[in-house]
C-alpha cells in the first residue's frame, strides 16, 4: 500500500479482524444459522413420530406374559362347562353391547376382555391369523398408510409359515399375540395342565425363535370356546383372555359379503370401547378395511391399542 493508508496504525487492521471474527461467531452460534432464509420452522408433531406409530394411537413398549400366579393350580374351579362367546348388540346405532352377568363376572375374575370399559369413542381393531389366504399384506399396508394399530392373533403354524408377515407385523408395531398352537377348544385341555400350557408356549416359542422378542400376553381362546376353568388356567399362565364386542361373518372363504356390506356391518357395530373381531383370510374386510377406517374416524372415533385397556 501506499501514501496515507500506509500510515494507518497496524491496532486499527487489529481491531477490523477481530470485529469480523466476532460478527463471524456470533452468526455461527445464532439459532437461525442453519436457515439463513427465515426463521426456525416449529416441528411437525406427527411427521417426528416413528413411522409404526400412529398418531391416534397409544403405543406402548410390547411385554412379556406376566408372572405366573403362585396359587396351586387345583385351585381353579372345577366348572369346566364349555361355552361358545356372543354378545348381544344393542338396537341403538352406536350402543354398547352386553353380555349375561354371570359372564362378566368371570372376565373380571380370572382377567378376560372383551370391550373397554369406557365412554370415549374408541375403538381396537383386532385380527385373527389361523391360516394365510394371501390378504395380510394388503391389510398391513393399509394400516401402515393410515397408521392404525392392531393386534394380530397367530397360531404357531402361523408363524412357521409366514415369518416375513409375522417380522413386519412386529416391525410395523401392532400387537402379534398368542392364538394356540393347534387351534384346539381349550376346555378340552382343561384337565390336562401340561397339554393346555403347551398350546400356549409352543405359539409364544415360535414367535420368540422367529423375533427374538417376547409375545405379548394376550389370548384369544380358539373358535371363542371358554370355560371358567380355561380362563382361570389362562390367567396363572401369565395371559389376558381376549373376546370381541364385535364380529360377523367374515371367515367363510366361498360366502364372501360385498364390500360394502362389510363397511355398513362393522360401522353399524362400533361403539365406544369396541373391541372388533376382523379374520384376516376375508377378501371382504380387506377390501372394505380402508373405507371403515375412514367411516369411523369420520364418526369421531381413534383407533387405540389393546396396552391402553390392559397394560
Amino acid at each position: 500500500m501506499t501514501g496515507e493508508a500506509s500510515r494507518v496504525p497496524l491496532f486499527v487492521y487489529a481491531l477490523l479482524v477481530c470485529t469480523l471474527l466476532l460478527v463471524a461467531f456470533v452468526a455461527g452460534c445464532s439459532p437461525s444459522g442453519a436457515h439463513r432464509d427465515g426463521p426456525v420452522p416449529l416441528p411437525d408433531p406427527a411427521a417426528s413420530l416413528p413411522a409404526t406409530i400412529p398418531p391416534d394411537g397409544t403405543p406402548k413398549a410390547i411385554t412379556s406374559p406376566r408372572e405366573r400366579r403362585t396359587e396351586p393350580e387345583a385351585e381353579c374351579p372345577d366348572d369346566n362347562e364349555t361355552r361358545s362367546w356372543y354378545y348381544t348388540a344393542s338396537s341403538a346405532p352406536g350402543g354398547v353391547p352386553s353380555v349375561p352377568a354371570e359372564v362378566a363376572r368371570m372376565l373380571d375374575t380370572y382377567r378376560g376382555l372383551w370391550r373397554a370399559d369406557t365412554s370415549e369413542k374408541v375403538v381396537y381393531l383386532t385380527f385373527d391369523e389361523g391360516y394365510e389366504a394371501g390378504f395380510t399384506p394388503a391389510i398391513l399396508d393399509t394400516l401402515a398408510r393410515e397408521r392404525v394399530p392392531a393386534a394380530f392373533f397367530v397360531t404357531r403354524s402361523y408363524i412357521e409359515n409366514n415369518p416375513q408377515l409375522v417380522r413386519r407385523m412386529v416391525a410395523d408395531g401392532h400387537i402379534v399375540a398368542n392364538h394356540s398352537d393347534t387351534h384346539p377348544s381349550m376346555p378340552t385341555l382343561a384337565g390336562d395342565p401340561a397339554a393346555f400350557e403347551a398350546e400356549l408356549a409352543r405359539c409364544a416359542e415360535a414367535f420368540e425363535a422367529l423375533t427374538g422378542e417376547r409375545m405379548a400376553s394376550y389370548f384369544r381362546p380358539p373358535m371363542g370356546e371358554y370355560s371358567a376353568r380355561a380362563l382361570c388356567m389362562t390367567e396363572r399362565l401369565g395371559y389376558t383372555s381376549v373376546f370381541w364386542s364385535f364380529a360377523h361373518r367374515d371367515w367363510l372363504l366361498d360366502d364372501q359379503p360385498p364390500a360394502s356390506v362389510t363397511v355398513e356391518r362393522v360401522v353399524r357395530g362400533t361403539h365406544p370401547g369396541a373391541i372388533l373381531l376382523l379374520h384376516a383370510v376375508s377378501a371382504s374386510n380387506t377390501e372394505a378395511l380402508p373405507e371403515i377406517i375412514g367411516q369411523v374416524r369420520s364418526a369421531g372415533y381413534r383407533f387405540g391399542a389393546l396396552y391402553e385397556i390392559d397394560p
